[in-house]
């Protein structure tokens, strides 16, 4: 199989750091050429499941804008220009939970939408995590910081309370090492 090659591209919107929309010229390899194919460009980013020592999942109840009512959710946020994704896993962690982890399990990178782009999801489990500081987080939701024993995250994930489809991917995938 053969790729699709980008032949140009102009951006349409640039709306900030969080935001840009282009309009790509894409050839298919049976030759055909699509002028108008719309792409997302936003900053690649984190989820992060982490275990206490003692077992505990730490997650949040949040409301989320795109989301109706309240959801489950993982540590997470944006890497920053030159970061790599551990180090934007362990100072998401830090700073939503103030907590650290000295084992780290890399669950994968997954692209966000095979089509139009939308930057990669970074999935991390962080296992024995212990508090070291307070919470300084910057998230704009409300949230609830919860320890929640495998049991209770695995009928949380059947009932279907983690409402973003990256959470509980991560949490799912989490669940095969926990």
């Amino acid at each position: 199989m053969q790729p699709w090659k980008t032949l140009s591209r102009e951006t349409i919107l640039d709306y900030s750091k969080f935001l840009t929309v282009e309009q790509h010229t894409v050839e298919l390899p049976d030759g055909q050429v699509i002028v108008d194919w719309p792409w997302v460009v936003t900053p690649d980013y984190v989820n992060v499941v982490a275990v206490t020592e003692d077992g505990r999942f730490l997650l949040f109840r949040q409301t989320k804008y795109a989301v109706s009512g309240t959801t489950l959710a993982t540590v997470g946020g944006y890497l920053e220009p030159g970061e790599v994704p551990l180090a934007a896993a362990q100072r998401e962690l830090r700073e939503e939970t103030g907590y650290a982890a000295p084992d780290w399990l890399a669950l994968g990178s997954y692209v966000v939408d095979g089509n139009r782009g939308a930057g990669t999801a970074h999935f991390f489990l962080a296992r024995r995590a212990y508090p070291v500081t307070a919470i300084d987080a910057d998230d704009l939701e409300e949230q609830i910081l919860l320890h929640l024993t495998p049991a209770e995250v695995e009928a949380a994930l059947a009932a279907g309370e983690f409402k973003v489809l990256a959470w509980m991917a991560v949490i799912a995938l989490a669940l095969r090492y926990v």
